[in-house]
């Protein structure tokens, strides 16, 4: 009875990755292109950039109302 649902897990496992629409391709379900690095680089500045700059200006912001 194990090895019967073991079979049918593997070969089921095996036919959804072999015919899945996804894969093989790095990047391909990625938001963003990579094709351009020097775009790829500048999005992730100002992503990162702005989440990490934030709580400055809100302190600053802050400390100039006083």
């Amino acid at each position: 009875m194990l090895g019967r649902a073991s079979t049918l897990v593997r070969s089921t496992l095996s036919n959804s990755i072999r015919y899945g629409s996804h894969g093989g391709v790095p990047g391909e379900n990625l938001p963003f292109g990579l094709h351009n690095r020097y775009r790829l680089t500048a999005w992730f500045c100002v992503f990162f950039g702005s989440g990490l700059t934030l709580p400055f200006f809100v302190v600053r912001h802050q400390l100039l109302k006083m």
